[in-house]
């Protein structure tokens, strides 16, 4: 499983440069076909000699030799590597670079489909109807069920202008329902923030939507907006954050945290890495809580997990998403993408985090079936109760 926008990955990726070449047409007639019959052959042992290199885990080439692209991959048995055809690599460039074009959702991957985590004001899904809490089951008329989040997203991204048929269940409902969206290009913040009064303290509130690059420097911005209009302590909400890019989760943490270990990384094929915290964080005697929930994963849990192991936050909300593994990015000869799982990362303290997830250490839940956000009190009240 997986969260994001869409038109966003939550995989924590290296990007790696890699060569553009040919593909390979059904059928070609003599001696042409046997060009891209090689070609295909070649791009095949690329992908498996990349996996045996590379793959964070043993595996015996026996397994597969004999495959399409897609499933040499799933033969991993890895619900976070993929192969990205062309196109889909495209518009997974498109997600980490923080531009998209799409519907404008945020979702979790779901054994439907995609359940909405959140519908953005003004774009195409909110306009359709679209509501925190349904599935998108089938788009054009194909089923998402069992599909991962990086292809699902992917069918239903396109370029502006273009138009999408969605199947969409609400929860509670008789039967599903079909909409036709245009897409849009979706004007997203990667991160929001307002100052609010509790207790008669003044606290700031920031939220950070994904780990796409750059995202650190939005997010000190609000975060410096903040503290000089005053925010005696800060909550850092990360609900529904699948995550991104891990220097910016090094990055993020480092707003908070002025020196030492943020996380650790190695793998089979991979010597121990450890990423430190890079300077100039903010004062440490501002208060942080992190606001997190199921729909936190990675980047997100990185960040989570490194401000409680080194004291500089307290958790609250529900357990996160559980996802303790890296994935880097190569890219292929075709165009397309290996999107592979490299290796394990840990927190300060020692532990990765596997698929169990963070648990909160105060517990606060929204509940989706009403306007307010019930989570948000229980945060702020955690804060002012580390003022005191």
């Amino acid at each position: 499983m997986r969260t994001g926008l869409i038109a966003a990955s939550c995989a924590i990726v290296a990007l790696v440069a890699g060569l553009w070449l040919g593909g390979h047409p059904a059928s070609l007639p003599d001696p042409v076909a046997d060009v891209f019959v090689d070609e295909d052959r070649a791009l095949r042992a690329e992908l498996i000699d990349s996996i045996e290199d590379n793959f964070y885990k043993d595996i015996e080439e026996d397994e597969l030799e004999g495959a399409t692209l897609k499933a040499i991959v799933d033969a991993l048995n890895d619900p976070f590597s993929h192969y990205l055809t062309p196109k889909e690599a495209q518009q997974f460039d498109e997600s980490v670079s923080g531009e998209f074009e799409g519907v404008g959702m945020n979702v979790e991957e779901d054994r439907r489909g995609l359940k909405v985590l959140r519908v953005f004001e003004g774009t195409p899904a909110e306009k359709a109807g679209i509501r925190r809490g349904d599935f998108v089951i089938a788009v054009d008329g194909r089923s998402l069920a069992g599909v991962g989040s990086d292809v699902a997203t992917s069918r239903i991204k396109g370029p502006a202008g273009s138009t999408v048929e969605l199947e969409v269940y609400t929860p509670g409902a008789d039967d599903s329902r079909t909409v036709k969206l245009e897409r849009e290009k979706i004007e997203i913040p990667v991160t929001t923030g307002r100052l609010v009064e509790r207790d008669g303290r003044k606290l700031g509130v920031v939220e950070l939507l994904g780990f796409s690059s750059g995202a650190h420097g939005l997010l000190r911005g609000e975060v410096d907006r903040l503290l000089d209009r005053g925010a005696e302590g800060l909550v850092l909400d990360l609900r529904g954050n699948g995550g991104g890019l891990l220097s910016e989760a090094v990055l993020v943490s480092s707003i908070f945290i002025e020196d030492g270990e943020i996380v650790s990384v190695r793998g089979r094929a991979r010597p121990e890495r450890t990423e430190d915290a890079v300077g100039d964080a903010i004062d440490e005697h501002v208060p942080v809580v992190v606001l997190v929930d199921g729909g936190s994963a990675s980047a997100s849990e990185i960040v989570t997990g490194a401000l409680r192991d080194r004291g500089r936050a307290t958790v609250v909300g529900t357990r996160t998403f559980g996802k303790g593994l890296v994935q880097e990015v190569e890219r292929l000869s075709n165009g397309g993408v290996l999107d592979l799982t490299v290796a394990n990362y840990y927190l300060p303290g020692g532990r990765t985090i596997g698929k169990s997830g963070l648990p909160p250490q105060v517990r606060a839940e929204d509940d989706p079936d009403t306007d307010r956000d019930e989570a948000i009190p229980v945060a702020l009240d955690t804060l002012v109760d580390r003022l005191r």
